[in-house]
């Protein structure tokens, strides 16, 4: 079974999906992690096409199953967990993920990754074009304000600079001509805003419960 979580930066997907593969027992996917590799990439080789970088070197993760801490994330055989957090590749990485080219390749990646075995895979396309079929899809939202919150408290950064910066990526992230950001079809909106995680994982627990029931 597959859940596919989308959303915004700041709506909580990562939190969220993280402690619900827990509670259910699956594989975690950080989608998003991909893309910052690709970022670190052009960062580190700023002449170079991002597809180009994407097709030359081997991105891939190593999730844990139950997820107690994200995936490890690797660039041939570079760990570069800790490197693909900053701000300057989370921007790189909305850039990026723009790139037809670069999402071609990791979509082939991920689609591996989720053809076998139970997985809460997050990210801004999953149930739009990763895996369309996906048998529970989540939007997960939350204001601009409350968002911008919480990516300036987790990045220690000032709240006024990350609503700007999230008010660009936003747009971009929705107007990119290839896999833009949307609700998909079939998916159930859940606004995060007032809501802790324990309370937005049991709701999509129920979600995944009733649709497992179905089978």
């Amino acid at each position: 079974m597959l859940v596919a979580i989308d959303g915004p930066a700041g709506a909580g997907k990562s939190t969220v999906a993280r402690a619900l593969a827990r509670e259910l027992g699956f594989t975690y996917l950080d989608s998003g992690a991909m893309y910052r590799a690709v970022a670190l990439l052009s960062l580190r080789e700023p002449d170079r096409a991002p597809g180009a970088l994407a097709r030359a070197h081997g991105i891939w993760m190593r999730p844990t199953t139950p997820p107690n801490r994200s995936s490890t994330v690797f660039v041939d055989n570079e760990d570069v967990t800790r490197a693909i957090r900053t701000r300057e590749v989370s921007d790189a990485a909305s850039r990026v993920a723009a790139d037809p080219a670069v999402r071609e390749v990791l979509l082939e990646k991920q689609r591996a990754l989720l053809s076998d075995g139970d997985w809460v895979a997050e990210g801004r396309d999953i149930g739009t074009v990763v895996a369309p079929d996906a048998a529970v899809k989540v939007y997960l939202t939350a204001s601009a304000h409350e968002r911008a919150r919480r990516r300036a408290a987790e990045l220690g950064a000032d709240e006024a600079t990350v609503l700007a910066e999230q008010a660009l990526r936003d747009r971009r992230d929705i107007e990119r001509e290839h896999s833009p950001l949307r609700t998909a079809d079939g998916a159930v909106t859940l606004d995060t805003t007032g809501m802790d995680v324990d309370q937005v994982v049991q709701r999509i627990a129920e979600l995944a419960r009733a649709a497992a029931a179905e089978r």
